[in-house]
């Protein structure tokens, strides 16, 4: 074998880059990381890596084994972090709920009235769905904390801000309750619409049964309160006074164009 392709061996069994060695084959030493300066897995980083591989390829091409290989592991160790695909998809969720709540727009309590409030929300979320609309989906899809929750307002978190906030602002509690209604009817509709116009998959939703347990609700004292209202079901009705609104609004639109 021609001395220019030799592989020197060091005592410990180490490869050895000597001047004979190609310039190709030193570059492929030299650029593999040693041990210590790999990044470790975390649940964090898997799931940002799941994340970025739905905005990149969509839902329906996510496999355990094709985010290991994006990470450059084997599937098998994904499973320390997050125990099933299921488990994952629902922490892709939790960190897409958790970007909302991180806008700087987005406020925890009302500051300049109630619709401001609302506006500032509506848009945060907007915002995430855009961001990642073929992800957005399994906002609307996923099982919530509570199974009478309803997306994209679907965190305990959220929904107490919400609430607290429209009560807090002389709402009444029906009131309040109607306003969760129409507002996530309204945007999950909207958004829904929107974001598969940029491709998002949404249909077929990935729906799994409701969950029949119930989270511990002491640190959210409005949605435990509320827990029974909250868990009827007024589509219909909503789906009616939405329509009849839509129509108000054109006929609005069409007498500005008639009178013009």
């Amino acid at each position: 074998m021609s001395a220019l392709w030799s592989v020197p061996v060091t005592a410990n069994g180490g490869v050895s880059v000597s001047e004979d060695y190609p310039d190709a084959d030193r570059a492929a030493v030299d650029e593999k990381p040693a041990p210590s300066q790999r990044v470790p897995l975390t649940r964090d980083r898997i799931v940002s890596a799941a994340l970025e591989f739905i905005d990149a390829n969509g839902l329906p091409g996510l496999t355990m084994r094709r985010l290991g290989e994006q990470l450059g592991v084997e599937a098998m160790a994904l499973y320390r972090y997050v125990p099933s695909k299921e488990d994952l998809l629902d922490a892709v969720v939790e960190h897409l709920v958790a970007g909302v709540r991180a806008d700087e727009v987005v406020l925890d309590a009302p500051q300049d009235g109630w619709q401001d409030f609302l506006q500032r929300l509506a848009h945060g979320i907007r915002r995430m769905a855009l961001a990642h609309p073929k992800a957005f989906p399994l906002v609307a899809s996923r099982p919530a904390e509570a199974p009478w929750l309803r997306p994209p307002l679907r965190s305990l978190d959220v929904v107490e801000t919400f609430l607290s906030g429209l009560i807090d602002e002389d709402f009444t509690d029906e009131a309040a309750l109607e306003a969760y209604r129409a507002y996530t009817s309204f945007l999950l509709g909207h958004l829904l619409l929107e974001v598969a116009v940029h491709g998002a998959d949404v249909g077929p939703l990935d729906v799994l049964d409701d969950q029949t347990g119930a989270p511990g609700l002491a640190e959210y004292p409005t949605v435990a309160r509320l827990r029974g209202p909250l868990s009827e079901d007024h589509s219909a009705v909503e789906f009616e006074e939405a329509l009849e609104a839509l129509l108000d609004r054109m006929a609005v639109t069409r007498n500005e164009h008639i009178d013009g």
